[in-house]
């Protein structure tokens, strides 16, 4: 069965980016008014080093999700 696992999401008034677990990859989703982006990566390290590339994703934005994706890898290394 392939389980899509939402590792984390971040939501400001620019846009929401949302890092997925599926099938050992890492998905890269990020939208706001009028765009959107899908993109499938190796590792969440890759998927994050990815989103500083795509267009339309704000710095505020781009700050905030690699905040709560860095917040989460914490705590799961913690649990």
């Amino acid at each position: 069965m392939n389980v899509t696992r939402h590792f984390s999401d971040t939501r400001t008034a620019e846009g929401r980016v949302r890092f997925l677990l599926a099938s050992g990859r890492a998905q890269l989703v990020a939208e706001g008014q009028g765009w959107s982006h899908v993109s499938s990566h190796a590792t969440l390290h890759d998927a994050a080093t990815f989103l500083a590339v795509v267009p339309k994703v704000s710095q505020t934005l781009y700050e905030q999700a690699l905040n709560d994706l860095e917040r989460r890898m914490v705590f799961e290394n913690a649990a």
